[in-house]
Parts: C-alpha cells; structure tokens; sequence
C-alpha cells in the first residue's frame, strides 16, 4: 500500500462536509510602484516583492462539493482524479519520460486541444530546509495569474522559435496542472478564483524577475466580485488543471491562485510538497 493510502486515513473525513472557510489571501495593493517578483535559482531563499500588499480574508468554497460541475472554458479550471505512474518526483528523467506525457494526454482531454506540449515544471515545498536540500521552490503566498496578453505569446515564441509565427494564427493556451506529491496536502493548500468573477481591471502587469531573465505576470487586486474555490486535503492522484493564458477572447482566459494558510489545517500540519506542469495548447 502506498503512503498517500495510508495517510488518507489519517484525516478529517468527509472532506466534502465543509461548504466553505474564510481566509486571507494575498492581493495586490496598486500603489503606483511597479509591481514585481524577483526569485533567485532554484532552492534559493533569495525571494523579493515590489509593490504594495494588501491581504484580504475572503470566503473560499469547498469546490469538492460540486467538483463535476467545472468546465475550463467557463471557470478556467478543472478537478480531476488523474493518477501518475511517476515513483519519483525528484528524479527530473523520470519527469520527462514517464509525467511529461501523462500530462501532454490530460491536457489534450481536457481542453480539446490538438496538439499539447509540456515546456516547464515547477516543484515547491513549504519547507524550507527541504527546498535548500532539494533545490526546489517556495509556495506563492500571493494572487497572481502567471501569463499577460505579451508573456503568454512570448513563451510559444522562447519555447518553438521556428513554428511561432504560423501557430500563433491560431488559438492556442497556456494549460497548467498542480497536484501533491507524495503525501496529502495538509498545509498551504492551492486556492483558485472563478475566471468568470474576474475582471480585467484587477489585472496589474508585474515583472517576473529571475537571474537570467525577466518575464510578466498579472498582479491581482481586491475585488469583492471574486469567488474562491478550494479543494481541501488533495492527494496524489488528484489534479487541478487551469488556464493562464488563452489566445480567444470569449471563453476564460486568466485565472488567479494563490497558496494560503488554511485555518483547518491540523497540528503540526506537514508541509505541502506539489509540482506544476506548464504546457502550451496547440488548437486546430
């Protein structure tokens, strides 16, 4: 028996039996200083922000309860139950052989797309002497969506230099997938916003600086329009796929997240280990 079983039995059940939990999340405060994020390489604790804070305590919905009801086109998102023949999220050629098609299929199922092609992944801890250990990242303890209107077309541009041009005439997305793993996510849960409570005016351009590079992401400010969802106790063989970019303009394009401190999580509560896969969705 696997220790995602074994632990399962562990924790608070149902976890469907709690409609909702209030918590604060880390928004963006617009202060006219422009907004980023500088992290250094992996495993590094060298992690700044510019720009105005402003944590709000909002309602978040238990989205198990209504799980089915989700569509990525609509909300941005998706849950599923998709179980991985991975043994070792640490081992970077296992990933590439064995997670890097699993996802490619699960995206293509999800969104329609005709063409998946996964081109990063991200794992985090928030641990921090596990990240320094494994060269691994921190959880984001703010509101952001990862692609803008230039990052998202830029990355087909970086990741396929001689396709860009003729793919990017058509529609295509930025799909990602985040799921624990190894035990069950009993701290700093992964929350995530209805794209449709969404508005463009809560999206503030923010440079993503590293020491190579320096990307864009969207900053997200308070609106009380907003409606949170959040999947308590996910395990292993479960996943959210979403949606940080889409090329067409009349379905859901951006949809922000977030790590929080969950106020259910029990004591001495392990640290949340997951991995988020970024892919670039091709459409015909």
């Amino acid at each position: 028996m696997t220790e995602t079983f074994e632990m399962e039995s562990t924790l608070a059940e149902p976890v469907t039996a709690v409609e909702s939990i209030d918590a604060t999340v880390g928004y963006y405060l617009d202060t006219g200083e422009k907004p980023f994020t500088y992290t250094g390489g992996p495993g590094s604790l060298d992690v700044r922000t510019g720009g105005g804070q402003d944590p709000r305590v909002v309602t978040l919905h238990n989205g198990r309860r209504i799980a089915d009801d989700f569509e990525l086109d609509r909300d941005g998102f998706r849950f599923v139950r998709h179980d991985t023949r991975v043994e070792d999220f640490f081992d970077e050629a296992e990933l590439k052989r064995v997670y890097y098609p699993e996802m490619e299929a699960l995206v293509k199922r999800e969104s329609g797309a005709s063409r998946v092609v996964v081109f990063d992944h991200t794992l985090r801890t928030a641990d921090d002497a596990v990240r320094e250990a494994r060269k691994i990242r921190e959880v984001v303890r703010r509101v952001h969506n990862d692609y803008t209107e230039w990052s998202g077309p830029q990355r087909v541009r970086d990741i396929l230099p001689d396709e860009a041009e003729d793919l990017l005439r058509r529609r295509f997305a930025i799909v990602q997938v985040w799921r624990p793993i190894r035990h069950p996510v009993e701290s700093f849960p992964l929350g995530i916003c209805d794209a449709h409570s969404l508005s463009t005016g809560d999206l503030v351009l923010s440079e993503r600086r590293y020491p190579d590079r320096i990307g864009q992401t969207y900053a997200i400010t308070y609106n009380p329009a907003h409606r949170w969802y959040w999947f308590p106790r996910m395990r292993r063989e479960e996943a959210l796929v979403f949606k940080t970019y889409d090329s067409q303009r009349d379905v859901a394009r951006w949809t922000a997240h977030t790590a929080f401190e969950d106020p259910t999580s029990p004591p001495n509560a392990r640290p949340r280990e997951s991995i988020e896969i970024r892919t670039l969705a091709f459409f015909s």
